[in-house]
């Protein structure tokens, strides 16, 4: 099943609202038996990572069976400080629920982000005591614009 996550529109309008509504972040969801898919496209911002935090709680909370959890990142534009907070967030809560967390298809923007923080290796690594998952199946997928 496959499920849209349209962002709220910010409160303020500006001058480029037509671009704000592109760049708005939507999710969908696809969920089969122990993994679901949510593909990211647009920003992640102040504005919407409440909405990625929603949706990866809710899939937890839902599927007690969940084993993976992957983020398609293709499509992500923008990450700023409370997107990685949330992207933190989220590999916490996986953690707890014993879930691996795989984030396809980084952009190079968003390596460069997490290697700047120094949260590429502690978002990409396997989960603790996962003995079960295989250790690099999607964790290094990301990307390529060469």
């Amino acid at each position: 099943m496959t499920t849209v996550h349209p962002a709220p529109s910010p409160a303020s309008g500006t001058a480029m609202s037509g671009l704000g509504e592109q760049r708005r972040l939507r999710l969908t969801s696809l969920g089969t038996g122990t993994t679901v898919r949510l593909g990211l496209r647009g920003d992640l911002d102040h504005d919407s990572a409440g909405l990625l935090l929603e949706a990866v709680t809710g899939e937890l909370a839902a599927r007690p069976g969940l084993r993976a959890l992957r983020l398609g990142c293709a499509g992500l534009g923008f990450v700023d400080s409370m997107g990685l907070s949330i992207l933190l967030m989220v590999r916490r809560r996986t953690d707890e629920a014993d879930v691996a967390l795989y984030l396809e298809e980084r952009t190079p923007a968003l390596d460069r982000l997490l290697a700047l923080t120094g949260t590429l290796e502690y978002l990409t690594a396997p989960p603790a005591g996962a003995g079960g998952f295989p250790a690099a199946a999607g964790v290094a997928a990301r990307h390529d614009s060469a």
